[in-house]
């Protein structure tokens, strides 16, 4: 036990950062599940293949171009750019054609949100398997080889920036980081201090009065799931710049802790998402130091099941249904 602290304590700040770069992805990822469970109350399980399809709309803009060694400077810039823009159209549009093909026709019909969480279920399981055997065999040409890793050459160059003791900070770790909190603060001024985003928070306070008041319930939800998917989207083409891979159900065990982060956050609460995102990164890389990485999984886990059991409101508890400007 004394040798497990002295590893935790020795490797704290690289342990941090790394912390830090996950869970600014899980917060962007968390970021779906929070804003369409505070508007529908519906935990959209298939949101995790959203984020697998903003990895491979990034991967696609790599493969078309041809890129296959670092850039640097503006050409890096550009990159980027296009592969988040490309991302977040494929996760977007995605998680838009989801709702309307999964979720509103029960949500028309008045259909209980059992029904809902099931259809959620089947259109994750349908996305992974129509990836692994149809898209990806098509789009990268793989004949055969749908359900293997993905392994994406480095086209950014790492360079070290400066080094805290043991803590060595990289201009990837830095871009990462800055981009993902970026993201996230125009999220919270996007849904705080616009038209579209009282319009959501108008929808999940009382749907029948906001419908009163002349807002449009079906393009209110139609935004939240763009808004959604775009964030997987970026989620997507970070992941690709810092992991350099990714594959067919690549969201799954994300999305779960993505899930995970939202819950312990405080799920329909956007600023919940982004703290839960953070906290469970740290935690968990510290866990993973002072356990051993076979516990890295488990300890996001079990960081879950005792939110659920002592603190099922998470940290900041107030839902985007009760929201201000």
């Amino acid at each position: 036990m004394l040798d497990n602290f002295n590893n935790l304590v020795s490797q704290f700040w690289p342990q941090t950062m790394d912390g830090l770069i996950k869970g600014s992805i899980y917060a962007l990822v968390a970021l779906g599940y929070t804003m369409v469970y505070g508007v529908l109350r519906l935990i959209n399980f298939a949101h995790s293949e959203i984020f697998m399809i903003g990895t491979m709309g990034s991967l696609v803009v790599l493969t078309t171009l041809g890129i296959s060694s670092p850039v640097s400077g503006v050409a890096l810039i550009g990159l980027l750019m296009l592969m988040a823009v490309v991302g977040m159209l494929a996760s977007g549009g995605t998680a838009v054609l989801l709702e309307q093909i999964a979720y509103r026709p029960l949500r028309k019909r008045g259909s209980s949100r059992l029904a809902a969480l099931i259809s959620a279920i089947g259109a994750s399981l349908f996305l992974a398997e129509f990836f692994a055997l149809v898209v990806i065999p098509w789009l990268f040409d793989r004949p055969g080889q749908g359900r293997n890793i993905i392994g994406v050459k480095r086209f950014m160059q790492r360079e070290e920036l400066f080094t805290i003791g043991n803590l060595t900070v990289t201009n990837d770790q830095v871009l990462v980081l800055g981009a993902a909190v970026m993201m996230m603060i125009l999220l919270d001024l996007l849904v705080n201090r616009t038209k579209i985003g009282r319009g959501i928070r108008a929808t999940a306070q009382d749907p029948q009065t906001a419908v009163l008041m002349g807002v449009n319930i079906d393009r209110v939800v139609r935004t939240t799931f763009l808004i959604g998917g775009a964030m997987a989207g970026v989620a997507g083409t970070l992941w690709l710049l810092k992991y350099e891979n990714t594959r067919f159900n690549i969201g799954f065990l994300l999305g779960i802790k993505a899930f995970t982060a939202a819950v312990l956050g405080g799920i329909g609460n956007v600023r919940g998402a982004l703290v839960g995102g953070f906290v469970l990164g740290l935690v968990e890389n510290y866990g993973a130091s002072f356990f051993g990485s076979a516990w890295l999984d488990v300890v996001a886990f079990i960081i879950l099941v005792l939110v659920l059991m002592f603190r099922p409101t998470g940290i900041l508890g107030e839902s985007l249904q009760v929201a201000r400007a």
